[in-house]
C-alpha cells in the first residue's frame, strides 16, 4: 500500500474508533492551554487537569501568572513533576506575552517558540487546539512509538519524525493525527504490551505478531 494511502486508511479507521479526536487537557482559553501543555511534560493529562481545576480559578489572566511571587506559584503546582522549572517557564512566558505580544498568546510558530519552555510539540498543540491552525504535527511519546510501529518513520528524533509525518499526511489532518495516535497509544498500542487482537490496524501494521 502506498504510504500516503496507508496514512489516510489509518486516520479513517482510528476516527471510527475515536470519533472526536481532541486533547484531553481541559482549557477554555489559549493561555490555559499554554499553561496546561507546559505542565503536561512527563506528567499525565489526568493529573494536570486535577491541578488546573483549582489553578485556573486562582490565575485568571496573564498578569496573575506574571506578577505572583514565583515561590507561591511553585507551591500551587508542587504536585507536578519538575514543578520548579515549569513554574519559571510559565512565569517567564507570561511576562514575555505581556511585554511582546500585547498580553495575548501568539498564534505563529516562530513567536510561540520564543516563549520559555515552548518547543515545537507545545507550539503545535496550542496552534491546532486553541487557534485551529495546522502548522505541524505534535510528536509526543505515543506519536513517536506508533509512527515507528506502523512503519511511518525510521527516525528517532521528534523533529525528523514530525517532518516525515507531515510529508505523508493531508495538512487538514495534522492535528487529528496527533490526537488519534495518542488515544490509540493509550488504549490499545501501549508501550509494554500492545493489544494486537483488539487493534483495528493489525492488518496494515508491520509490528503485528512481533
Amino acid at each position: 500500500m502506498d504510504i500516503k494511502k496507508k496514512v489516510s486508511e489509518i486516520i479513517r479507521r482510528l476516527k471510527n474508533e475515536y470519533p472526536e479526536p481532541k486533547t484531553t487537557l481541559r482549557f477554555k482559553t489559549p493561555l490555559e492551554l499554554l499553561v496546561s501543555t507546559i505542565l503536561s511534560a512527563q506528567t499525565t493529562d489526568v493529573h494536570v487537569n486535577r491541578v488546573t481545576e483549582n489553578l485556573f480559578k486562582k490565575y485568571r489572566s496573564v498578569r496573575d501568572y506574571a506578577e505572583t511571587p514565583l515561590a507561591t506559584f511553585q507551591k500551587d503546582i508542587s504536585s507536578i513533576n519538575f514543578y520548579r522549572n515549569k513554574a519559571k517557564n510559565i512565569q517567564g512566558s507570561a511576562k514575555m506575552i505581556i511585554r511582546r505580544f500585547n498580553s495575548k498568546v501568539p498564534k505563529t510558530m516562530e513567536e510561540l517558540l520564543s516563549l520559555p519552555g515552548v518547543a515545537r510539540k507545545t507550539a503545535n498543540i496550542i496552534l491546532s487546539n486553541a487557534y485551529g491552525i495546522n502548522e505541524g504535527i505534535a510528536v509526543d511519546t505515543h506519536v513517536k512509538r506508533l509512527a515507528e510501529r506502523l512503519g511511518l518513520t525510521k527516525n528517532e528524533d521528534p523533529v525528523k519524525i514530525e517532518k516525515d509525518l507531515m510529508a505523508i499526511t493531508p495538512r487538514e489532518e495534522w492535528g487529528n493525527l496527533t490526537h488519534l495516535l495518542i488515544l490509540h497509544g493509550r488504549n490499545i498500542c501501549q508501550a509494554k504490551k500492545p493489544d494486537h487482537k483488539e487493534c483495528v490496524l493489525h492488518d496494515i501494521c508491520p509490528s503485528w505478531g512481533i
